[in-house]
């Protein structure tokens, strides 16, 4: 079964009708969701989401657009929610030039303060980079000489360059519906050019719909033409890749329980 390792079930556009969205998930062979946190203060409604549905599991953390909004946050306090059994990773937390919803510097600080609280719980932090490669790859090398921590760059649109030295460093490659996009052929360079053990898929639901849905709601039951496409890329099978992709998520998401998957494969 795949796994979407990044969407956002809490966001009104999925969660107006979260039992078919579930539904439509399972049916398409997607087995776990990792739903992925954008503020620290919204916890509690992605943990009764997440207690609601056992093949869900979440994130805690403050995307860069809110920076500005919880400058505050503590490593402390990310380490204190990430205790819940069902948080399994950090973030999502970054930097992203393109909008600059937050000041660059806030940014830096909040990226700085989760990936602390990333090593202090050896939680994978799941890395949001827009427009902002060289700064993300110099905090990420900076950090690593302090302590090395698990980490994913998330819905990679990046360069080459930060890929390049986000592998070097252990952290793994999530790629979205964008990979499958008609012009982006220098995004499925990189992709190819992604280790085998170091892939990751996800749908960033309801943001970046595949081909051929394209414009419409995305969804986590999309991640499987994703799959699909990287899959034709490597000249492999698509079961194959839904094994290598499922692998490595666990590899990462090291506090999700195997479990879990297999209580889904055996209700299909």
């Amino acid at each position: 079964m795949l796994i979407d390792s990044h969407c956002h079930l809490d966001f009104p556009e999925l969660n107006a009708e979260l039992g078919g969205v579930l539904a439509r998930a399972r049916e398409a062979g997607v087995g776990l969701m990792v739903t992925i946190s954008t503020r620290v203060a919204k916890f509690n409604e992605l943990k009764t989401l997440v207690e609601a549905h056992d093949n869900v599991f979440c994130s805690v953390g403050t995307h860069p657009h809110n920076a500005a909004e919880e400058p505050d946050i503590t490593v402390e306090e990310l380490v204190e929610i990430a205790r819940h059994p069902k948080v399994v990773a950090i973030g999502e937390a970054g930097l992203d030039y393109h909008y600059d919803h937050s000041p660059r510097d806030m940014q830096k600080k909040s990226f700085r303060t989760h990936i602390a609280a990333a090593r202090a719980t050896g939680l994978p932090l799941v890395i949001h980079a827009r427009e902002a490669d060289a700064d993300v790859a110099r905090i990420l090398e900076e950090e690593s000489e302090a302590g090395a921590f698990p980490f994913v760059l998330h819905c990679f649109t990046s360069g080459a360059d930060l890929a390049h030295r986000g592998l070097a460093l252990g952290g793994f490659i999530s790629f979205s519906g964008v990979v499958t996009f008609k012009k982006a052929d220098a995004l499925r360079d990189i992709a190819l050019a992604v280790p085998y053990d170091r892939v990751l898929v996800e749908t960033d639901a309801p943001y970046l719909a595949p081909e051929p849905f394209r414009g419409k709601t995305n969804e986590p039951a999309f991640v499987a033409k994703t799959a699909a496409r990287l899959a034709a890329l490597r000249g492999i099978g698509e079961d194959e890749m839904a094994r290598l992709t499922t692998q490595n998520f666990f590899q990462l998401f090291k506090k999700v329980p195997r479990e879990a998957l297999k209580a889904q494969s055996n209700a299909a």
